[in-house]
């Protein structure tokens, strides 16, 4: 499955406290903070309720072969 990497780019001052629960929910503190997630429609959710406060990077999952 994919990974996202998602960074928070603006800051949850004059948000909504429903988009500073996701922010938080997505586990991002400080501006230019980030994490990566599983790729699932619960984190898809809420990555587009907080679309304009995070940039998104999308990770392909690294194939181990065995040669």
């Amino acid at each position: 499955m994919a990974q996202i990497k998602v960074t928070l780019v603006k800051s949850t001052i004059g948000s909504t406290q429903t988009q500073k629960d996701t922010v938080a929910a997505l586990g991002l503190k400080k501006i230019r903070s980030c994490r990566v997630h599983e790729d699932t429609p619960a984190i898809q959710g809420q990555i587009k309720k907080v679309s304009h406060l995070v940039k998104v990077e999308t990770r392909k999952e690294l194939c181990n072969y065995e040669n």
